[in-house]
């Protein structure tokens, strides 16, 4: 498993963690399998969407936040109901098929680390299955 942060500098924000993750696929030699990339936090999420057009990601935090107010008569309290929501309707994982040792994201696909309770550092996780490369001198798998 790979592990890198994210720094969020909104308490609603999407940033575009593509870069990372196919790095952190770059790290493990898979050429040919499954990617999940996993937040471990209950405030925050994962997701994948256009990343042409930033209005895009305005518009989808603009209708979350109508949809899910920070502040609607909540009983928990920390104070950070609305989060803990938008998390579970983002979900915490995705997976990204690998082929060439690449993420295979449509053309205008990104992998978006979404905050729901910032400014925070928050972690991603990054967790490949699949094939590595054959080594024909050894008869083996590179590892």
């Amino acid at each position: 498993m790979e592990e890198f942060s994210v720094k969020t500098g909104k308490q609603t924000d999407m940033i575009d963690i593509t870069a990372q993750v196919q790095k952190a696929v770059g790290e493990t030699g898979v050429q040919n399998g499954v990617c999940t990339v996993f937040v471990p936090h209950t405030t925050a999420g994962v997701t994948i969407n256009e990343n042409a057009d930033p209005d895009v990601v305005r518009d989808v935090l603009m209708e979350v936040n109508k949809i899910v107010p920070f502040s609607d008569g909540y009983r928990h309290m920390e104070g950070n109901s609305a989060a803990h929501i938008k998390s579970s309707l983002f979900g915490c994982a995705q997976s990204v098929i690998i082929e060439g040792g690449r993420l295979q994201l449509g053309t205008w696909q990104s992998v978006y680390f979404c905050e729901f309770d910032g400014p925070r550092t928050r972690k991603a996780w990054v967790q490949v299955t699949g094939s590595y490369p054959f080594d024909a001198e050894c008869g083996n798998e590179k590892l």
